[in-house]
């Protein structure tokens, strides 16, 4: 009797188990973005599946040019899920919007983070970071001011020279003014940045286009808002990366990125994150998966995502 009884409560705590296990989101656009936000899910941070038959879970609304490119998704300390995307090639603000399920979504909002430059071109790839101790959300984009930087200007890809720019805010609806957060001495774009410890890790594009790097580095910051180190040597290969997201499996960090030329994504990994192993060949994502971010859900979040 009491060994069933033991058996009875281990299956239990097996079952308990199973259902608080947190499940990888991959949130991330396809084609430029018309149809807005998709979604694919993992177990094991490797084999990934798209969720709704890779349809959409929100459509654009916002700017123009209507898009939904370079999802950022993040859990707040509100609880709530905070997400930020491209909303056009050449505007002068990010796309906005907040969610309780993923699935219902708050009204979307337009943010004119550069409306103050008269020169600037874009604001692409916006993410948002959160900073625990002060209560503080940071996103951050890049963007192309026309006449600033010109050392590093340069005619190919339509002149574009970008820097990385931010803004701070504790509740989405009062913004600090946009300022620089970084300026490696070289274009880029695409930056995301996570803890690492008691330190912050950025992982960037150089964007340089004579001669063209188009590879990935990293630079780290005690603090969220910098500043950051110089930029260190690229970790990715001989190929144009771009789009980076990270995930961290126990002691092992993961970069996910846009192998862009090669129209497929790519993985690579490290213990240290000065040696870096592709493994590529190792992940398998959704066909048509472009520039997203990953994050986690618990079991039941996962099963309504699935109904």
């Amino acid at each position: 009797m009491v060994k069933r009884t033991l058996l009875s409560c281990l299956c239990m705590l097996l079952a308990f188990a199973g259902m608080s296990q947190n499940v990888h989101l991959f949130a991330y656009f396809k084609g430029n973005g018309e149809d807005g936000l998709h979604l694919a899910y993992s177990k094991d941070g490797y084999k990934w599946s798209a969720l709704k038959g890779d349809s959409s879970f929100l459509t654009p609304t916002v700017s123009k040019d209507k898009l939904m490119r370079d999802p950022c998704i993040i859990r707040g300390g509100d609880g709530l899920f905070h997400m930020v995307w491209t909303v056009s090639w050449n505007d002068k603000g990010i796309g906005y919007a907040s969610s309780k399920d993923l699935i219902h979504w708050s009204a979307q909002q337009f943010i004119p983070v550069m409306a103050k430059e008269d020169s600037a071109r874009n604001c692409w790839a916006p993410e948002i970071t959160y900073d625990a101790i002060s209560k503080t959300y940071m996103i951050y984009w890049s963007t192309t001011i026309s006449g600033k930087f010109t050392e590093t200007a340069a005619t190919k890809e339509s002149g574009y020279n970008h820097r990385l720019y931010y803004v701070t805010t504790k509740d989405f609806k009062t913004w600090s003014a946009t300022r620089l957060l970084y300026e490696p001495g070289f274009n880029v774009i695409d930056a995301t940045i996570v803890k690492e410890g008691k330190r912050y890790m950025m992982v960037m594009k150089d964007e340089t286009i004579e001669p063209a790097a188009k590879n990935l580095r990293l630079a780290f910051s005690n603090k969220l808002t910098g500043p950051y180190t110089k930029a260190g040597p690229s970790i990715t290969g001989k190929y144009w990366a771009e789009g980076p997201t990270t995930l961290k499996l126990g002691n092992t960090w993961l970069i996910y990125f846009d192998k862009y030329t090669e129209h497929k994504y790519g993985a690579i990994s490290s213990t240290d994150l000065k040696e870096w192993k592709d493994i590529s060949a190792e992940v398998s994502l959704p066909k048509g998966l472009r520039h997203g971010t990953i994050f986690q859900v618990t079991a039941a979040e996962f099963k309504l995502l699935q109904q």
